[in-house]
């Protein structure tokens, strides 16, 4: 509690935008050498074999995924099945609960948009203040206003206005144990955050290393009066896109930083850890802890790899197959000529109805009865009436073909 008090004290006096330096590492040690090394061959490698339509279905579970542990890791739980239920527009009757679901929904849908714009060749720069002052306002579009009143720890509070910096007094509050930059210095540290961190100059190692640095260094800033943690999971998620790592978002990075590593500390042990000021003359040349820093950045990017050796595991495509002949038969109570269709549908992307028949070896309408179960359970869905149809993994699903996921 003495160093944190030290530690709020000293912050007040480093209000310059060096005051988040060093935001790079004076040299990769080989261990961190060999991760990212892993982590460029694991998301590469990630989702190969799958077909084009059955990777987008997983990439919208995943987003679920990323919404539930990015919420967890602020202390609130909203199962996969309520923000699945509120993504079809069936919200609870109960205030506080419909509220969760909404800022779970908005997460899902801000990083569908990142996605689909990087899917698109809309290269933006994630660290620029335009983009991340679009996630802030984007996430928080459809908030009411109770959401965006953030109460003060002298009692009092105020309105906060979505995509918009801290600015004056009255939003300077101890966050945690950590006090930011008062508010009138955060547009100068957010110009100069954007300078450390824009990827379009960085070589491929070094942009991997920005992801892990740049999540630190704005939370340590806290530009917004409320929903930074959120903005900077979202702004993660953005740069390993952009740095070659998002593998068409078949990996959750809120995921791995709710779990952690076993027998590591905790992410917010991490991050209160990267806080540490510099500590004598060989721990760098900046305000804040190179070797705290060294540290934050090698566990960060362990823990991307972890994520992404875990979906490795999860999307290897024989025992994939064979957890969803089980879901089909056990869970949903049907034939293996269901069992049949969804195999292939996850093989081949999408198949049109015709091929029930052929695929089954069962005469044209038992398939297509077997074809309109499958539909009816939610498991395999189209764009049109009559069009192909391809999987659709549900929540209620995931409880059975990626038993850890959750």
């Amino acid at each position: 509690m003495c160093f944190q008090r030290v530690r709020a004290r000293f912050d007040r006096h480093v209000e310059t935008p060096h005051g988040i330096e060093p935001t790079r590492l004076d040299a990769i040690s080989e261990r961190l050498a060999d991760v990212l090394a892993d982590v460029t061959r694991c998301s590469t490698q990630l989702g190969q074999r799958l077909h084009q339509a059955t990777a987008r279905s997983l990439a919208e579970l995943l987003r679920i995924t990323n919404s539930y542990y990015s919420n967890l890791i602020e202390g609130i739980v909203t199962r996969p099945r309520d923000i699945e239920r509120a993504l079809a527009e069936q919200l609870d009757d109960d205030r506080r609960a419909r509220d969760l679901q909404r800022e779970a929904v908005a997460h899902v849908r801000v990083q569908r948009e990142i996605d689909t714009r990087h899917a698109d060749g809309e290269h933006e720069e994630p660290a620029a203040s335009e983009f991340v002052r679009w996630i802030h306002r984007a996430f928080y579009e459809d908030a009411p206003m109770s959401m965006l009143r953030v109460e003060c720890s002298d009692g009092s509070s105020y309105q906060m206005t979505p995509g918009v910096f801290r600015s004056e007094p009255l939003h300077d509050n101890v966050v945690g144990r950590h006090l930011p930059p008062s508010s009138r210095t955060v547009q100068s540290f957010m110009t100069h955050f954007e300078g450390q961190f824009r990827m379009e100059e960085m070589g491929p190692a070094r942009r991997l290393v920005q992801v892990a640095i740049a999540h630190h260094r704005f939370n340590y800033i806290h530009p917004f009066p409320d929903g930074n943690g959120r903005v900077s999971r979202l702004l993660s998620h953005a740069m390993a896109q952009r740095a070659g790592i998002g593998a068409h978002g078949l990996w959750s990075i809120s995921r791995g930083l709710s779990r952690g590593l076993p027998g590591r500390p905790s992410y917010k042990s991490m991050m209160d850890a990267a806080d540490a000021p510099r500590a004598g003359d060989l721990d760098g040349h900046g305000n804040l802890s190179l070797a705290a820093l060294c540290d934050f950045t090698q566990w960060f990017c362990e823990v991307m790899l972890d994520q992404l050796s875990f979906m490795s595991s999860q999307l290897e495509l024989d025992s994939l197959q064979e957890r969803l002949a089980t879901y089909v038969e056990r869970d949903l109570g049907l034939s293996e000529s269901a069992a049949a269709i969804a195999r292939d549908a996850l093989i081949r992307g999408e198949i049109s109805r015709g091929e029930a028949a052929r695929i089954t070896g069962l005469r044209e309408r038992a398939a297509r009865d077997v074809l309109g179960r499958l539909t009816e359970c939610g498991l395999l869905a189209s764009n049109s009436p009559k069009g192909p149809v391809s999987l659709r993994i549900s929540a209620a699903a995931a409880e059975t073909l990626f038993p850890r996921l959750f």
